[in-house]
């Protein structure tokens, strides 16, 4: 699904890490690890295209860059990138909309999250787990093959953090990918890739 090549990344002055390779492929969890300021949300920023990469090669199968990244990914940052003056309903029928969902995949995913009794509420209302289920919605709505979580289960209590990790299994059974940057397991059978020890 996607392979990465010498990748060579830095931020300001400073070089995260050198000569990177490695690939995921579909069916696949990665969980991605290191210390702080390792370089783990860095390189999935440069996989998402947000971060121009020093040296080296991503290379998504099938697909140009520019296409896979906009038709086939979803990136879930530490930010979960909600507007939070909307409700929670207006907010999660904008990011259905703009990531190419419909109304029946919205319905599976305020189903699947339990969101029906936070979608009058303004998002700036919500908790931080309720706000991390709103966000997760969209991989839901409109559903991609490749997940790239950062921190994906940080605000989430034991409840949701199973029912999530289910979601995540039935997207990898599907034959969806996942590469995620943690701390703790995931709670699905990942392969580790381990990026350094941070400066």
């Amino acid at each position: 699904m996607i392979t990465v090549s010498a990748l060579t990344v830095s931020r300001g002055e400073r070089t995260l890490f050198t000569d990177l390779s490695f690939s995921l492929a579909p069916g696949e969890a990665v969980a991605l690890t290191g210390a702080n300021g390792a370089g783990k949300t860095s390189l999935l920023r440069a996989l998402a295209g947000f971060l121009r990469p020093d040296a080296g090669t991503i290379a998504f199968a099938d697909s140009e860059s520019d296409v896979a990244r906009a038709r086939h990914l979803h990136w879930l940052g530490h930010q979960d990138g909600l507007k939070t003056g909307r409700r929670a309903r207006e907010e999660l029928t904008f990011q259905s909309a703009w990531a190419g969902g419909d109304a029946d995949g919205t319905a599976a995913a305020i189903d699947v999250l339990a969101l029906e009794p936070l979608l009058d509420l303004e998002v700036r209302k919500l908790s931080a787990g309720q706000r991390r289920r709103l966000a997760f919605a969209r991989l839901i709505a409109a559903p991609r093959p490749l997940w790239l979580l950062d921190e994906p289960f940080a605000p989430l209590d034991a409840r949701w953090r199973a029912a999530l990790g289910l979601m995540m299994q039935a997207h990898l059974d599907k034959g969806g990918a996942i590469l995620a940057a943690v701390h703790d397991p995931l709670p699905v059978t990942a392969r580790s890739l381990d990026i350094g020890a941070g400066r």
